[in-house]
This record gives C-alpha cells, sequence and structure tokens, in this order.
C-alpha cells in the first residue's frame, strides 16, 4: 500500500471514529456508533500493517501479537459479566497506558529514530518521549489501583498520607529536574537514568493519586483514566510521527475530559478536588450516628408481598437502580416487573442518575441488556420534578444518589450534591441487604421518614418474589 493510499485510510478510519462516538452519545444509536468504531479500527490496522511502514520480515510477528491479543478480547467479551464491566475497562487502560511507556521506551534507544534530525527536531522528539512515558506510566498504575478498588480487591476507603500535596509536588519537581537532565544527556544510558527516575514516580504518583480517591468518586476516576489513557495514545502518536494516533488519541481524551467534567458538575465537585481526594470515607461501612446527627424515626420494614400491593395499586412508578441492582444481577427480573406493570396501564419510568455504578452509564447498559426501552430510562434532571406525583419510588441497590442529607445537612460529606429527591414520592421502596451506608461513608435519612418503606434482602430474590406476587 502506497503512502498516499495509507493516509486516505487514516482520513477515512478517523471520520469513522468520530461518527462512532456521535452515535454512542444515545442509547438508540449507540448499536451504530460501535459498528462504526469497528470499521474504523479496522481499516486503521489493515492501513498500517500493509502500509509503507511494514516490512515483510515484521509481518508475522506483528500477525502473531493480533492474533494473542485478539483471543484474550474475544475471551473477555464472552466470559466477563456485566457486572465486571467497570474493572475490565479499567484494566483495558492499564494496557494502553502500559503500551504507551513501552513504546516510548523502545523509540528512545532505536538509533533509527532520530536519524536525520535536527538538534531542535531532536529535542522535540525526545521532549515527545519522555510526556509520553510520563502520561502512559501514570495511566497504567492507577489504572491498575482502579481496577483493585473496582473489583474489590482493594477496599473503598481513600488512603489520605500525611503532607500527599507536597509530595505530589516534590514529585512533579524531581520529574521536571530529571526532564531537563533527559534532554541535555549525551548518551543513551545517562538518558536511560533519567527517564527510569521518572517512570518510576510516575508509576508511585498514579497510586497515589488513586488510592487517594474514596469510592463515591470511581465513576469520575474510570472517566478520567479514560481521558489519560486517550492522551497516552496521543502521546505515542507524536512518538512515531503517526497521525491517525494523534488524532484518535486526541478524540478519546478531550471526550473522556469532558465527561469526567459533566459529572463532576453531577456530583457538584470540583475536578481538582476528586483528584486531591477524600470524598467517600467508609467504603461502604455501617455509620454510627451519635447526638444531633441520630436520625429521627423508625425504619418500616416491608415484605415482597406488600411491595407488590403497592405497586399493583399506583398509577406512576419510578425505578432508581444503583449498584446493588448489578451486584445482584436483578436487572433482568427489573424488566419483567416493568413489562408486566406497563401491561396494567402503570406508568413505569427509569431515574438515573450520572454517577450511578461504578462508571459512567453503568446502569443505562445494564438496563439495555435486560430489553428495557430507552424511551422509559431517564436522566436525573429530566424526572426530579415529577417525584411529588409519583405514587411509588422504587430504589434498588442505590444509596448516595438518593441522600436527602446532599439537599439538608451542610456538613454532610455529600452536600451540595444532585440527588433524585425519591422522597417526594407518596411512597418510597429502599431495596438492600442491610443498613450499611454507601461509599460516601454517612447515614441516610431517607430511611427514617415516614413515607419509606424497607425491603431487605438479595435484589434479585426479592423481585422475584415481587413478580411472583404480582403475576398472581
Amino acid at each position: 500500500m502506497s503512502a498516499s493510499l495509507a493516509t486516505v485510510s487514516y482520513i477515512g478510519a478517523t471520520i469513522l471514529f468520530i461518527l462512532s462516538l456521535g452515535g454512542l452519545s444515545h442509547p438508540e444509536t449507540s448499536r451504530r456508533g460501535n459498528l462504526y468504531g469497528m470499521i474504523g479500527m479496522t481499516i486503521a490496522v489493515l492501513a498500517t500493517i500493509f502500509g509503507p511502514r511494514v516490512t515483510i520480515a515484521g509481518l508475522p510477528w506483528i500477525i502473531g501479537a493480533m492474533a494473542v491479543g485478539g483471543s484474550v478480547g474475544i475471551y473477555a467479551a464472552r466470559k466477563v459479566k456485566m457486572t465486571e464491566m467497570p474493572e475490565l475497562v479499567a484494566l483495558m487502560h492499564s494496557l494502553v497506558g502500559l503500551a504507551a511507556a513501552l513504546v516510548g521506551y523502545a523509540n528512545y534507544i532505536d538509533p533509527a529514530a532520530a536519524l536525520g534530525l535536527s538538534s531542535a527536531e531532536k529535542a522535540i522528539h525526545e521532549s515527545e518521549i519522555y510526556i509520553g512515558i510520563l502520561i502512559g506510566a501514570i495511566t497504567f498504575s492507577g489504572s491498575i489501583i482502579a481496577f483493585g478498588k473496582l473489583s474489590g480487591k482493594i477496599g473503598g476507603k481513600p488512603l489520605l498520607l500525611p503532607a500527599r500535596h507536597w509530595m505530589n509536588l516534590i514529585g512533579l519537581v524531581v520529574v521536571v529536574i530529571f526532564g531537563w537532565q533527559f534532554l541535555h544527556s549525551e548518551s543513551i544510558g545517562a538518558g536511560m537514568i533519567a527517564l527510569t527516575v521518572m517512570t518510576v514516580i510516575a508509576l508511585l504518583f498514579g497510586i497515589h493519586m488513586v488510592m487517594a480517591i474514596g469510592g463515591a468518586d470511581m465513576p469520575v476516576v474510570v472517566s478520567m483514566l479514560n481521558s489519560y489513557s486517550g492522551w497516552a495514545a496521543a502521546a505515542t502518536g507524536f512518538m512515531l510521527n503517526n497521525d491517525l494516533l494523534i488524532v484518535t488519541g486526541a478524540l478519546v481524551g478531550s471526550s473522556g475530559a469532558i465527561l469526567s467534567y459533566i459529572m463532576c458538575r453531577a456530583m457538584n465537585r470540583h475536578f481538582i478536588s476528586v483528584i486531591a481526594g477524600g470524598f467517600g470515607t467508609a467504603g461502604g461501612t455501617v455509620v454510627v450516628a451519635s447526638g444531633d446527627a441520630q436520625p429521627v424515626g423508625e425504619v418500616v420494614a416491608i415484605s415482597a408481598v406488600e411491595t407488590a400491593e403497592l405497586l399493583r395499586e399506583a398509577r406512576s412508578v419510578i425505578i432508581v437502580p444503583g449498584y446493588g441492582m448489578a451486584v445482584a444481577q436483578a436487572q433482568h427480573t427489573v424488566y419483567e416487573i416493568t413489562q408486566l406493570l406497563r401491561e396494567k396501564g402503570i406508568n413505569v419510568r427509569f431515574g438515573i442518575h450520572p454517577v450511578a455504578g461504578r462508571m459512567p452509564g453503568h446502569m443505562n447498559v445494564l438496563l439495555a441488556e435486560a430489553k428495557v426501552p430507552y424511551d422509559i430510562v431517564l436522566e436525573m434532571d429530566e424526572l426530579n420534578a415529577d417525584f411529588p406525583d409519583t405514587d411509588v419510588a422504587m430504589v434498588i441497590g442505590a444509596n448516595d444518589i438518593v441522600n436527602p442529607g446532599a439537599q439538608d445537612d451542610p456538613n454532610s460529606p455529600i452536600a451540595g450534591m444532585p440527588v433524585l429527591e425519591v422522597w417526594k414520592a407518596k411512597t418510597s421502596i429502599v431495596m438492600k441487604r442491610s443498613m450499611a451506608s454507601g461509599y460516601a461513608g454517612v447515614d441516610n435519612p431517607l430511611f427514617y421518614k415516614e413515607n419509606n418503606r424497607m425491603l431487605f434482602g438479595d435484589a434479585k430474590k426479592m423481585l422475584e418474589e415481587v413478580f411472583v406476587a404480582l403475576k398472581s
């Protein structure tokens, strides 16, 4: 394939990637968006393999690597459960960061990479290598920690080291100093020392950064790491002088940054405060209130049969899913209940908080998998005004996103965070295994309100009982 044909292929792939992002912005067009992305990536890979830069001798190695990677991808796609998707996404981000760092090292020690460059061009090329490895290493280690937190292998409680901000600042200064030394290295060996020191600091920074972020901010972390992986890919593109990698990385990086901003705004948080950490302190433990903080009232439990009766008599129902629904894999039972209620003429809708679950769009994906109609799945801002006219608001495994303390308690860790106002419905039903707090580690006054009922137990089991009672 000639260089001009490869360039045209890259342009076509870029257009398809842009169309893919546009399609993924709405559930109804997401399948088409995925298809555009797959076609674009196929064109990009083929244009690279058969382009002028790949020799015949290197082709078997590339095909072998693609076969191994493709096999792992197919296996993961078939075996990983939808509830495990957030940690899989974090793991994928780590691989992008690792690839960027390894490509940077390989590019630096390759004598042909800087051949024929002027001193100014060589400095620019080495700056690209240094920055690419820096971003890649941070993305790699941060994503590994995010994977551990999302999978439960690492606790959700933030690790807040003393003088952590000073530690980060000192690390940044050291990275800048060694960057200067790297650019003025007289040999590859001397440059490797500076690169190694910087890489170790970047890896430690990635670990420290994500460890300091609480469980309640993990959806933002996943989005943020997605952005980092894009910038790492763009940096790799600069290193390899590959226009497609630059454009694709910039698309992923910018879209991830925009999504992070949107999610921070939905939580009434500043992006810098998320990075600084400290939100989410108990990791899902039971919070014992004391003194004036003790909620007034008692918890009123309800049975599955009583829940079914309330739903049967309702005219309007809003269901608010949370991570508990994902853990119990109850989305299919939720769909069956929804279908049955709609057949009875009851208006059923779903309220989705922007940070419900463990990654952006987590609840939307689960509901789409269960074939819940897109038109009844609405965002928080579209539904909040409707709760006063709603007969039953049913909360399935959510906690912080329905906590009235965010509005009523200025001293709450989640004060100011927009929440779904389920307590304004005539009756709210909260499904939980226990009285444990959410990831923000605060008690929920909703549980003690007079119009609230608690349905304790495994979400899937209890919903199946509700479904049986509804049918009878």
